[in-house]
């Protein structure tokens, strides 16, 4: 079994290169000592030869500034302990191959031996360039080969020459790309008598950065000694290797590309650039983006999740009227089955929003928008690659947040984590959805465009709001001071890979059925117990009382199963604690069942939709227990008298629903992120506080 690392410049297909090596046979952890992802997947390369592929973050070239830059650096040194490789696969964007060269040369001179993959072929010969492979690979020595791993072209010819050079059929060139005998000579020799097995590269290396490496007290010393003696200039060094790199790159380029005339009309992806990234018409369209978006989320996914609601609802209906009065009659209804269409009844608006974000990272419109907002972030004291954690935690704050990794400036990824939960994320949705439902009315402004659609925008737009807020105020309050910068490779447009955004969709809906739902369940079978049991013998006696007035009003008979199911969930273990919550959160407009379904939220805020379909199902003794969810809610009333869901309480809710840090998992990833305790709990205590003052603000106005 070979260890092969894939190395690359980011946005080079070397993730659609490991999923064409390895298919499903992959696994994520993480580097030991460090939070950036290791993917790694198996992989037969021809008859007998089978070998693990670790797909290592990418980067531009041997001068790490990131974490995750770090991280492949260390492992291309031999200081990952972990990570001993016996060859690279090294990705190469054809139509950026003068930039990409420059990562080729130093890999090929740390004596590794490695596979060129040439990608992007067909993105080349659109700009009207032609490459010479025979050629390259003459000049480079070691093998070219062209792969399109997007449509799985190239493949079977690239593991042939991988097992080869696995095999050590392929070896390391013994010239060096470039003379590093003009670099520090004497500097380099000294290390490489200490340092069995340096080549000249890897030992200049050794003079720049061995206080990162893994070496011995002593060694360490006698390296420092040396740069000390040889008056050794890491800077100097560095500027004087790239500038010999580039003069042979160029040299490469004239032998074996032919490029067009640069004073040619500009291509279609620069025309469509000065559009989508205007300084005025970039950032209408985006609007408009972020409103299409929004209104297909809402209207395309009315029609399934009609449907799944009402087969829920027959189903139920069908269930109550063929199975006995008993406790396991109504553990299954209103437990099992209640929770379960908590969970499914979401699945089309999560599959649909995870598709469309899925369709501006494949078209390359996603990077536009880093681009695009990076003034505007700056002034809040974040950055344009801020952006894309905070739109991928539309989906999910978790690998959001992970994300920031990218984002080199401490005190901006800082707060790009401490913000990043403002976003409203797919676990919000369902919140959105039956509010908006039970407190908007279906109303179209303009005759076109759905008043619904546009609250579930608003809603997503004040999580950005707030977040540009909270960052602009911490900001003065987070003393690092580092310099920022922001480099982005804006990559060629493509036509969206349809395979992959369907996968996707499927992909995410099973993780919510499966992780979210798990979760759900769990929670709506502890809500029916502590709904249906209460301390003492108090059910027992709202029973007694309410069997004899029904024999006393029978014609009140089915006013007084209504009466009698609210008093026994007010009476029951979740009656209780629910009531001790609401002097605290009556001030929004809650009662103690929205108060329960707050503190289920933590463990994940999708819980509030089962939390009432559990309670409003246990509380309700009507034959009709298949009348859906919004029914009960529109229907429930306080002990006044009035409705619970009005238009206040239900804006109050939503509001709250977006501030506030509800759940457990993004606390943890943060805690992870910072390696300290402190700024979850900070996040935690800001959010929740922002949560409830502005909830009670817009309760107050709408009231």
């Amino acid at each position: 079994m070979f260890q092969i690392g894939l190395v690359g410049n980011p946005n080079s297909g070397k993730s659609s290169l490991f999923n064409a090596l390895t298919g499903l046979n992959q696994k994520v952890g993480n580097f030991p000592g460090v939070t950036v992802d290791k993917k790694t997947g198996q992989s037969i390369l021809s008859e007998g030869v089978s070998a693990s592929i670790i797909d290592l973050p990418g980067t531009y070239s041997l001068y790490p500034r990131r974490s995750d830059e770090w991280v492949t650096y260390m492992v291309l040194m031999g200081q990952d302990r972990e990570v001993k490789l016996d060859m690279l696969v090294l990705l190469v964007d054809a139509s950026n191959l003068k930039r990409n060269l420059l990562f080729v040369s130093q890999i090929i001179d740390l004596k590794i031996p490695v596979v060129v993959a040439l990608t992007m072929m067909d993105l080349a010969r659109s700009k009207g360039i032609e490459i010479d492979t025979d050629g390259l690979e003459r000049e480079l020595g070691v093998p070219v080969v062209t792969v399109n791993p997007r449509k799985n072209k190239g493949i079977p010819a690239l593991k042939k020459v991988m097992a080869a050079t696995a095999k050590q059929q392929y070896k390391a060139p013994l010239r060096d790309f470039i003379p590093n005998r003009d670099l520090a000579i004497n500097a380099v020799d000294r290390v490489k008598e200490m340092v069995d097995g340096l080549s000249d590269y890897k030992a200049i290396h050794y003079l720049i950065n061995h206080e990162s490496f893994h070496l011995s007290h002593d060694l360490q010393e006698s390296i420092e000694k040396v740069e000390t003696e040889n008056l050794f200039n890491p800077t100097k060094t560095q500027a004087e290797e790239i500038m010999q790199r580039y003069v042979r790159i160029k040299g490469i380029m004239q032998q074996t590309v032919s490029e067009p005339d640069p004073l040619q009309k500009s291509l279609f992806t620069e025309k469509l650039d000065n559009l989508l990234i205007h300084r005025v018409w970039g950032y209408i369209i985006l609007l408009a983006v972020l409103f299409l978006l929004f209104q297909s989320v809402f209207l395309i996914a009315q029609y399934p999740m009609d449907a799944i609601e009402w087969s829920f609802g027959s189903f139920g209906s069908w269930l109550s009227s063929i199975l006995p009065e008993s406790w396991w009659s109504d553990l299954l209804i209103n437990g099992i089955v209640a929770g379960l269409s908590g969970i499914l009844v979401f699945v089309p608006q999560i599959m649909i929003l995870f598709g469309l974000i899925t369709i501006l990272e494949d078209t390359g419109y996603m990077a536009r928008i880093s681009f695009l907002t990076d003034k505007l972030m700056r002034k809040v004291g974040l950055n344009g690659k801020s952006v894309m954690p905070m739109i991928s935690a539309f989906a999910c704050a978790v690998p959001a947040i992970m994300s920031a990794r990218n984002i080199e400036n401490k005190k901006e990824r800082l707060l790009t984590i401490l913000v990043t939960p403002l976003m409203s994320c797919s676990a919000r949705l369902p919140v959105f959805t039956i509010l908006i439902a039970l407190v908007i009315p279906q109303e179209k402004v303009w005759g076109l465009i759905s008043l619904q659609g546009l609250v579930m925008m608003g809603l997503y737009l004040l999580g950005i709001v707030m977040a540009m807020l909270v960052s602009w105020v911490a900001k003065w309050f987070i003393n690092i001071q580092e310099k920022s910068f922001f480099i982005l490779e804006l990559p060629m447009y493509r036509a969206p890979r349809w395979k992959n955004i369907f996968t996707t969709m499927v992909q995410k809906a099973r993780i919510f059925v499966t992780d979210a739902g798990k979760v759900i369940m769990i929670i709506s079978l502890l809500l029916w117990a502590l709904s249906t049991y209460g301390p003492g013998d108090r059910i027992e006696q709202v029973k007694a009382k309410y069997a004899l007035l029904k024999q006393e009003q029978p014609a009140r008979e089915k006013e007084l199963n209504r009466e009698e199911g609210a008093a026994k969930l007010a009476n029951s273990y979740a009656g209780i604690i629910g009531k001790s919550m609401e002097p605290v959160i009556a001030p929004l407009g809650y009662d103690w069942k929205i108060g329960i379904a707050l503190v289920t939220s933590f463990a994940a805020r999708e819980v509030f939709v089962g939390t009432m379909a559990t309670l409003y199902s246990v509380g309700d003794n009507d034959d009709d227990s298949g009348m859906l969810l919004r029914e009960k809610m529109h229907q429930a009333k306080k002990a006044d008298g009035t409705a619970v869901y009005t238009l206040a309480t239900g804006l109050s809710l939503m509001v709250f629903y977006v501030l506030a840090m509800q759940c457990m998992s993004t606390l943890a990833v943060v805690k992870r992120e910072t390696r300290s305790w402190k700024w979850p709990v900070i996040q935690l205590l800001y959010m929740t506080t922002l949560a409830y003052l502005m909830s009670l603000l817009v309760y107050k106005i709408f009231s």
